[in-house]
């Protein structure tokens, strides 16, 4: 393996992700299953702060018609709410029910079961040095987070996407 850092952390992070990424986001009361898709726009919904679905389409990168489409589904399985904004009734404006925080609060990138058996393969102190190493990037990626957060924000000026959602 080359002796770059940067090359080695893209490397081997896939390898992980991939061995044990979430393959579905279940809703842990109805055990309906949601999109990666669906899931990543509840990522981006707050149950406080409306959001114009026109900034969270443009935000995830699709036409407003698109965001139309799925937000349609989320709302009709009451995972989203819509509305029309107080101060232009053309614009829609979108939050997250209860139901859309319960799934999004429950959910993981990563497969427990799969982790565990992936932490089971290594020998007891190999596994503590993997985890704390785990740890320093960890760290070192809430503090590249917590700097970067108005760049990371700019999508939106009034700040509505939470930073730990992003």
């Amino acid at each position: 393996m080359r002796g770059d850092s940067v090359w080695q952390v893209m490397t081997l992070y896939p390898k992980i992700f991939f061995a044990c990424h979430t393959r579905h986001v279940r809703d842990p009361k109805t055990r309906r299953i949601l999109s990666s898709h669906q899931a990543s726009v509840l990522d981006h919904l707050d149950e406080r702060e409306a959001i114009p679905l026109m900034d969270l389409a443009r935000h995830m990168g699709v036409t407003p018609s698109t965001m139309s489409i799925a937000i349609d589904r989320l709302v009709r399985q009451g995972y989203v709410l819509r509305s029309r904004d107080r101060r232009d009734a053309r614009r829609v404006s979108l939050t997250l029910s209860a139901a859309g925080a319960r799934v999004r609060d429950s959910k993981s990138v990563l497969d427990a079961a799969r982790v565990r058996s992936m932490l089971a393969r290594l020998a007891p102190a190999k596994r503590e040095d993997a985890v704390r190493g785990l740890a320093l990037l960890a760290q070192a990626a809430q503090t590249f987070m917590e700097e970067t957060a108005p760049e990371r924000l700019r999508w939106t000026r009034t700040n509505r996407v939470r930073r730990s959602r992003s």
